[in-house]
């Protein structure tokens, strides 16, 4: 037998609505026995306080739990979900519902490959150090085996969710004579999110050995399909590897190309001609410049008080995104620390072959 990776885009009206993805069930459109993984984007501020992550997250389990008959347990250990919090600007909620089905023909070129990896739960100390860089590398080459793809140059998106510390976590850690990372709890999203990205290029072999002094120090060390996205409601790393390989079926291809900067809307054109087709999905990553500037101009992002820099990047590269696809239902996620060269990032799109 041969597998089919579908991917549905369905749009919602808070963190809570699963409403949309349980109509797609009720008729048939989806069985939710073939779901892997759900990625989505929810409205709150993608900081370690943005609480819809969780609520979207618990809302999915339970729905799914319900429709399969099993524990909650048993979907945590079946399915992937990652919830990226922030939709700035225009960028619009939703849910990208990825699914793995069983038929009899295999396509006759690659089509899209869905691999899903776990690593163990981090403890406080963990998160941002060595031990993230490397379980993280591990968890990718399985996710890679179980998706089918041999070669590295074949993965075109590792979307990974990542914990982050919160003051209890730091003190739990204190308590037994541990030190963590950072005791910015903001900081540690950002460290979360690097070591993860540096383990995804150490599976891929874009990067030789990382010592953890180099997360979110030595900017030359990246990789470029990663996309991290750290939270509050989860302890270990769940990873969704996406690529194009032999032995599955279907109409779906994805290809990526790398943003240099914020507006380099000729990167996300020229990964819609390399799937050529319709967009069935749009992922990928935005920070603002470290360097204060975006093509010699400068930029502001980093000075506001107000709304942390990561908001301002995704409200950007969402509209830049917005305007080359010509839709707001698109995954962007903020704070690309060696995702990407530093200011810009991955983009990769899921495209229907007619």
């Amino acid at each position: 037998m041969a597998r089919r990776a579908r991917v549905l885009r369905l749009p919602t009206a808070g963190p809570q609505d699963t409403t949309p993805l349980a109509a797609a069930i009720d008729k048939g459109e989806i069985d939710p026995a073939t779901i892997v993984a759900i990625v989505g984007k929810t409205e709150g501020n993608g900081c370690v306080n943005d609480f819809t992550r969780g609520y979207a997250t618990l809302a999915l389990k339970l729905l799914l739990a319900e429709r399969l008959g099993v524990k909650l347990a048993e979907i945590e250990r079946r399915v992937a979900i990652v919830m990226s919090g922030g939709t700035e600007g225009g960028l619009s909620p939703h849910l990208l519902v990825f699914c793995r089905e069983e038929v009899a023909e295999v396509a006759a070129n690659p089509r899209l490959a869905i691999g899903i990896g776990l690593t163990r739960a981090f403890a406080p100390e963990d998160i941002g150090r060595a031990a993230q860089i490397e379980e993280t590398a591990t968890a990718v080459t399985l996710a890679m085996k179980d998706a089918g793809i041999v070669s590295p140059a074949d993965v075109h998106f590792v979307q990974i969710k990542c914990p982050l510390l919160t003051k209890e976590r730091i003190e739990a850690a204190a308590r037994r004579g541990a030190t963590v990372a950072t005791a910015d709890t903001y900081h540690s999203m950002a460290l979360s999110r690097g070591a993860s990205a540096l383990g995804v290029a150490v599976a891929l072999g874009e990067v030789g050995d990382v010592a953890e002094t180099a997360v979110c120090r030595d900017w030359s060390l990246y990789s470029s399909v990663a996309s991290t996205s750290a939270g509050v409601e989860l302890l270990r790393n769940e990873i969704v590897v996406l690529g194009n390989a032999s032995g599955w079926s279907g109409d779906l291809v994805i290809g990526h190309e790398v943003m240099a900067d914020a507006i380099d809307a000729a990167a996300a054109r020229r990964a819609l001609a390399d799937v050529g087709g319709k967009p069935v999905a749009v992922l990928a990553k935005a920070e603002a410049a470290p360097s204060g500037e975006i093509r010699g101009r400068r930029h502001t992002m980093l000075d506001d008080s107000d709304i942390h820099s990561t908001r301002h990047a995704r409200a950007l590269v969402g509209g830049v995104l917005a305007g080359v696809i010509g839709d707001t239902m698109l995954y962007v996620s903020g704070g690309a620390e060696h995702q990407g060269p530093t200011g810009g990032g991955p983009i990769a799109i899921i495209g229907q072959i007619q």
